[in-house]
């Protein structure tokens, strides 16, 4: 095996969010080690402008770069839709980005009515309407920003009446219209599966890309001959927790979402306009 398939993959989020990939690139590719950042100092992501949207993902790809990764998973809608094709142009590890899965909520509709529920960012972004004018041009697509759910789900709440009053705001226009799919269209929102579930019930089939995502990354890893060999004992690889942030709400989400427990190291990685602007509380 060489040395590099044993690097490993860096994984990175405004947030939390990110863990809703962490979790499934965990289960399709178990041997890989994988090193996790959330960048809670500046999330939510959806509110900041692009130049600083791309600023920050460049500064954290170097930075997992620097700390031996041997591909960056974007797992952030908002950061993949404003920032990746800059980003991968400077950086010299393969790249892996997420994207609302409109293509497979355009091919499991029925009623042809596609709701999305994403960031005003990414909504924003040309990569998103590249999207829809590739994959959905014979459906009518409802786009929802879901202000404040990454908030929420930052702090941890995931089934307060607050939330399900927010969530049923932006979901019961949809099932009025007769949209049979919902695209999550921000790693964030599979943790608030339960919550659109008791909204919806089976009237909306959910589409979430992280397994895609995990496929994806398998096969830029075998192209490259990077991928990680079985541990001798079967055991999955460990995981590196880091935040800029305070890290007790993802040491807390990752024992539970994931079953990992691990220590969360606080890191510092500047940007320029992080350092002018200052952290602002999710």
């Amino acid at each position: 095996m060489h040395s590099c398939c044993a690097a490993p993959v860096g994984i990175f989020d405004s947030g939390l969010g990110g863990l809703s990939v962490l979790r499934a690139v965990r289960a399709h590719l178990p041997a890989e080690p994988l090193v996790y950042v959330a960048d809670s100092s500046y999330a939510p992501y959806g509110e900041r402008d692009d130049d600083f949207i791309a600023e920050r993902t460049l500064a954290i790809g170097e930075w997992l770069a620097s700390q031996g990764a041997k591909a960056l998973v974007v797992a952030c809608n908002t950061a993949t839709a404003q920032s990746i094709a800059l980003v991968r142009a400077r950086m010299t590890i393969p790249l892996v980005g997420v994207e609302p899965g409109i293509k497979p909520a355009a091919i499991a509709s029925r009623s042809r009515t596609v709701g999305v529920l994403a960031t005003q960012s990414t909504l924003r972004s040309a990569r998103f309407q590249a999207l829809l004018e590739r994959h959905a041009a014979g459906c009518r697509v409802l786009c929802q920003p879901g202000h404040g759910l990454v908030q929420a789900v930052e702090r941890g709440e995931v089934d307060s009446p607050e939330l399900l009053a927010l969530l049923r705001g932006y979901l019961q226009p949809m099932l009025d219209a007769g949209a049979d799919t919902l695209v999550l269209g921000c790693t964030h929102y599979p943790f608030l599966d339960a919550a659109i579930r008791s909204i919806v019930g089976d009237r909306m089939t959910l589409v979430d890309t992280g397994a895609a995502v995990a496929r994806q990354l398998q096969r830029v890893l075998d192209e490259r001959a990077l991928r990680a060999g079985p541990s001798a004992d079967g055991s999955a690889a460990p995981v590196r927790f880091c935040s800029t942030g305070e890290g007790g709400l993802l040491r807390a989400l990752s024992a539970a979402l994931l079953n990992v427990e691990a220590p969360v190291e606080h890191v510092r990685i500047p940007s320029r306009r992080a350092a002018c602007t200052g952290s602002r509380a999710a």
